[in-house]
This record gives structure tokens, sequence and C-alpha cells, in this order.
């Protein structure tokens, strides 16, 4: 196992943008305003040919009681005994405050090393701000600029040396990456911490919780996966705080490096136009899709209430027709478990490939049962195909009219391709490529008849 970092600290000093240096990514948002991070941020990082996973936690409060910043702090707390090393952030600029201190006589007792980062030091003609901490009794004191990047080297350099020598496990190319989409507060995170048995991500009836997309690895029949908890994806016009922006984009980035996507939807509320917008976003992106209908449990039901569903659900997302749906309660955990046989399913034809042979005689028996139209008063002639790529399944198919073909013949195309290989619940793209053949040669235009020879008349 790679060794775990966790960085706390009150709000606001800055421990996602230390957590963005280190990992040298900018996946943890970041922003002014204080409480933006909530739930604890996963990322990988490197230093000296030392790898390690980087924890990054909502700001610690004792103060208030609300119910997100409770739930923030017991998240810091389980950060910390779950860490082999941890780093308090403090800020150079305002100084101690009563939180600081409650975090230093958390961290005294603990066994794993502790580091003490006085962050927003430029330079320096700075690092004097740091001699007010020397008061507490903490060391060692690191003055450090997470947006600069002022003593970060000596710093990494003192964290990585603390780490237990171990062999970094290698990176799993087979894990299947699941993105859990949906509007906000229909259920995503009460699911994904109901699939891991433990309070992973914060849950809250207040919709706008989630706000990074959240990142965990999970195992299950012997087979790797990586959970992506999203955030609420809501309608343009209702989106109002900058905040909140970024974690839309951050969603929809999630939804372009996975492999399947579990669509949420409320299935007390019904189905929504917001709801098929997100699938469509799915779609778009080439994912393997899957349809949760959530909150099962607080449905009226009687004998045709899933076909109603169901019936009304292909309705609204017609594009979406191979997409397989099922209904669950990430309240009592009905029908969870049943989620990743129907990804591993889903998986599979998304990763499967189809061979050359039989791919063209598929083609081969789908235009003689039925035959494209004329264009331009010419016959459109279907040459050979291949798979040219796997998730999704991708064919090319070279054709002497492609702009002739149909969309609605191409759809044709594609559902025999389902029907012939068993790919009835992956998308399947078909792209159609020009290729000349023998009737490409120009005609020839009928000139006057040569004169034959004969006798001259007299």
């Amino acid at each position: 196992m790679k060794p775990l970092v966790a960085l706390i600290g009150r709000p606001n000093v800055g421990k996602s943008t230390l957590f963005n240096r280190i990992t040298k990514t900018r996946a943890a948002l970041v922003d002014d305003m204080p409480g933006v991070t909530r739930d604890r941020h996963y990322g990988d990082a490197a230093w000296n040919d030392t790898l390690f996973t980087v924890i990054d936690t909502g700001g610690f409060s004792m103060g208030d009681h609300d119910d997100i910043s409770a739930l923030s702090r017991a998240h810091v707390l389980a950060a910390i005994r779950e860490a082999d090393a941890v780093v308090l952030v403090l800020d150079g600029k305002s100084g101690i405050t009563p939180y600081d201190r409650e975090l230093i006589d958390i961290l005294r007792p603990q066994k794993q090393p502790v580091f003490f980062a006085v962050n927003k030091i430029d330079g320096y003609d700075r690092e004097h701000s740091t001699y007010e901490f020397s008061g507490l009794g903490i060391d060692p004191l690191f003055p450090v600029s997470a947006e600069h990047g002022y003593g970060i080297s000596d710093f990494l350099d003192a964290l990585t040396e603390s780490f237990p020598r171990s062999d970094a496990e290698p990176i799993d190319e087979d894990t299947i990456r699941i993105a859990v989409i949906g509007r906000p507060n229909v259920g995503k995170s009460s699911l994904v911490n109901r699939i891991l048995g433990w309070d992973r991500v914060i849950v809250s009836p207040q919709p706008g919780t989630t706000r990074d997309a959240i990142d965990t690895p999970y195992t299950v029949n012997n087979r790797n996966y990586l959970l992506i908890d999203t955030a609420g994806i809501r309608r343009k016009k209702q989106i109002s705080e900058k905040i909140e922006k970024f974690s839309i984009i951050k969603a929809l980035k999630s939804i372009e490096r996975c492999d399947i996507a579990l669509i949420v939807i409320d299935a007390d509320e019904g189905i929504t136009d917001q709801d098929v917008k997100i699938a469509g976003y799915a779609f778009e992106r080439g994912c393997g899709c899957i349809f949760l209908l959530n909150k099962w449990d607080l449905v009226e039901k009687d004998g045709k209430t899933l076909k109603r569903f169901m019936d009304q659900l292909r309705d609204a997302a017609k594009y979406l027709s191979f997409a397989p749906a099922m209904p669950i309660s990430a309240l009592t955990g009905k029908h969870v478990p049943k989620i990743f046989t129907m990804v591993e399913t889903v998986f599979d034809q998304y990763n499967a490939r189809v061979g050359t042979g039989p791919l063209n005689k598929i083609f081969e028996r789908a235009t003689t049962r039925t035959e494209p139209s004329l264009y331009n008063g010419r016959r459109i002639k279907f040459f050979y195909a291949t798979q040219i790529s796997t998730r999704p399944p991708t064919f090319v198919c070279f054709v002497n009219h492609p702009e002739g073909v149909h969309f609605s013949y191409q759809r044709y195309l594609i559902n025999q391709i389902r029907n012939e290989t068993g790919l009835d619940k992956a998308p399947v793209r078909l792209f159609l490529r020009k290729r000349g053949g023998n009737d490409e040669k120009p005609r020839k235009k009928p000139g006057p008849a040569p004169r034959r020879p004969g006798r001259k008349r007299a």
C-alpha cells in the first residue's frame, strides 16, 4: 500500500491549494470562500521516486453547529486515523486561532509523524511570521507557500523521508471506473456509502452537499473498481454560485473518464427533463449506462408500477434504449448488491471485440435482407467493415457513397450488430467511410457512330 498523508486544518488555510501543488493537479476545488471542501478527497503524488497518496479534508471548526460542519469534522478525524502521516496546515497571515490549538491537542497523542506547514509564507522575508507558532511547542515547522511553491521542496523532502520503505502497488489498468451521476439530492452519495459499507462521503438532505468528484477504490468478486461520486448537475439557469459551476464542470469531466455511468433517478419524484439531459451527457461521451431508480421504497406500487416507469423512461430517453434499468433503495440496501452484477455484464460488452470475418458476414446478411435506398439513381455498396476500438465497441464500414446512407439505415445496421453479437446493453458506434469501386468510374457520353469502310459512290 502507498503511504497516506492527511492534510488537515481550519477552513480557508490553503489545504486544497497545497493538495493541488503536491499532486500537480487541479483536482481539489479552490476558492476564497471558506468551507469549499467537505468530503475527503484522495490524490496520488510522487516525490523523489516515492509514491504516496494525499488526503484533502474539509475545514475543521469546533464552534459551528450545522450538520455539514459536524460531518466535516467527523471526516477530518477519520482521515487522521487512517493516515500514515498528518500535515497540519496553519495560516501564516492570520496567525494562531482557537481551532489551531484544538487540532494540535488532538494530534499530540497520535503515533504517526505530524508535520506543521505554515502556509502563505511567500518568501524568506516573510518567514518571521512562523515565530508565533513556535510558542505552541510544535515541531517541525515548515514555512511554505502552496500558491507560489516557496518551501515546498524542503517540506516534501522531510515528509517522504518519514515514510516506511515499501514497494508501491502497480496501477491496475483493468480497473473499471464507475461515475455516479444525477441531479442534486437524488441519493448519489448515499448509494456510494451503502456500497462501501461506511460513510465515505457526506450525506445531507441539503442539495449540493457534494462538491468535489470523490474517487474511492473498491473490490468486489476479485474485480477492481473506482467509484466516482459527483456533484449534482442542475439546469444552467438554476446555477448561481461560482463554486457550483466548478463542481458541475468536474462532474462532467468525471463522465469523460469513466467506463460506466450509474445514472441515479429519484423514483419518488419521477423522471424529469434534467434526468434525461444528464443521461444524454453520458451517451454523448460513449459511456456504458445503467439507470438506477433510487428511493423505490417510497414509491406506491402495484403489479404494473415498474413496467409503467420503464415505459416512461424508454419513451423519454429513446437513444438509450439499450441501457438497463433497475429499481434500488440506497437507504434500505434493496437490490444494491445486484448493481455490480449488472456493471460486469455491461462492461464485458463495453470492452468486447468482434472478429472481422464474423462482422462482415453480419453486414452481408443485413444488406441482403434489406437493401439501402438508391442514391442519385445508383446503388450503395458496402465493401467491408472492421472494428477499430473498444470502450465502446466502435466499427467502421467502407462504402461507395457514405453520404447517401440514411441515418435510419445506419441505425438498422447497428441493431443487426447488436442482435447477432449480443451487444444489447452497451453503446455501439458505427462510422461510414468512403471507398471507391468500379462503379465510381465516370461513364463516357455516347458519341457519333464510326463510319464503316465501303466502296465510294460513282
